[in-house]
């Protein structure tokens, strides 16, 4: 159990990354579905509901993918993978509260269904249930790391509420939000795989970077869809982001570089977040090449992640660790 399976791989896709370490992901499952059991139903009812909705398990995949790159077998990678995921999965729950989003991977999102309320409190459940498990790893540098990871994400919510309808933030200032947001997360899970396999500080923190740079690349491929992707592929309305106040990087760029009259009615778009803005803003940012832009930002950010994998050994988890980078930023969904 737990070990990854001996496959030939021509085409390094995500189905691929998964069938290597098949086995480690169905341990994962099982720890998930034992955590979501509690004797009061709907907390059951609304975890399984966003945990079952087709994620794509990246931050798992991560911490067991940088463990076996090291050579590693056994299931320390397992625990810490799972809470990693219950830990994403409270995030999306709050998140979906404070966006008021009805929709999240083409189904009615938990605060739609039941209630903001609800939603709150079983993503409060989940992150406990996450904490719970990192606590029986015994190892308080990961605890701590953890720890702090989360309090960044928090804190990267917090800024992104705060900017919220502000045309005026920088790009520097955007990207901050990214690291903090989501990027914190990607390099918790890198770190932990790490830590796992017991290694020295200075790969820690490469793999820190790794993580750091492959989320804010996530992120900015997130960006890029919201202004282009088919809505049923994506998995909610485009326009999400605008709607809710968000700037994003395409916005960011194409604010700077239209005209002027087109630069009012962009500020005008954010302060007031008009969906039915929409059409005329998708116009703009390809008439400014931002969607171009923040697909070749975002590829920066996955040349250096690329960089900080030189210190592992080659081989398939290494490998698939430099494909999922690709993946990210090519992905529609």
């Amino acid at each position: 159990m737990g070990k990854g399976r001996s496959i030939a791989i021509t085409v390094m896709n995500l189905n691929a990354i998964k069938a290597l370490i098949q086995d480690s992901l169905d341990d994962v499952e099982d720890v998930i579905d034992e955590q979501l059991n509690s004797p009061v139903s709907l907390i059951k009812e609304i975890s399984t509901h966003l945990i079952r909705s087709g994620g794509k398990r990246i931050r798992p995949m991560l911490v067991i993918l940088v463990y076996h790159a090291y050579g590693c077998e056994g299931r320390a990678d397992i625990m810490l993978a799972a809470a990693l995921e219950l830990i994403h999965a409270a995030t999306l729950l709050h998140d979906d509260v404070v966006d008021n989003s009805k929709m999240r991977r083409n189904e009615a999102t938990a605060s739609a269904i039941w209630d903001n309320s609800a939603a709150v409190l079983v993503g409060d459940f989940l992150y406990s249930r996450a904490f719970q498990l990192i606590v029986g790893v015994q190892d308080f540098s990961v605890l701590s790391m953890l720890a702090s990871s989360t309090n960044i994400v928090a804190t990267g919510e917090v800024l992104q509420l705060q900017n919220r309808h502000n045309p005026d933030i920088s790009e520097d200032n955007y990207i901050d939000v990214l690291r903090y947001k989501t990027g914190a997360l990607f390099s918790a899970a890198t770190q932990a795989g790490a830590i796992a396999a017991l290694r020295p500080e200075e790969e820690i923190k490469l793999m820190a970077e790794f993580g750091e740079a492959l989320g804010i690349a996530f992120q900015l491929a997130d960006d890029r869809l919201d202004y282009c992707a088919d809505p049923e592929t994506l998995g909610k309305n485009l326009g999400d982001d605008l709607a809710d106040g968000k700037i994003t990087m395409p916005l960011l760029h194409a604010l700077k570089n239209a005209n002027a009259n087109d630069k009012n009615f962009i500020r005008q778009a954010i302060m007031t977040g008009d969906r039915e803005s929409l059409p005329r803003l998708q116009q703009i940012i390809q008439a400014c090449d931002s969607l171009n832009y923040t697909s070749m930002l975002a590829k920066r950010y996955v040349e250096k992640a690329n960089n900080c994998l030189q210190i592992l050994q080659d081989g398939p988890y290494k490998e698939a660790l430099s494909a999922l980078t690709d993946l990210v930023v090519n992905r529609q969904a």
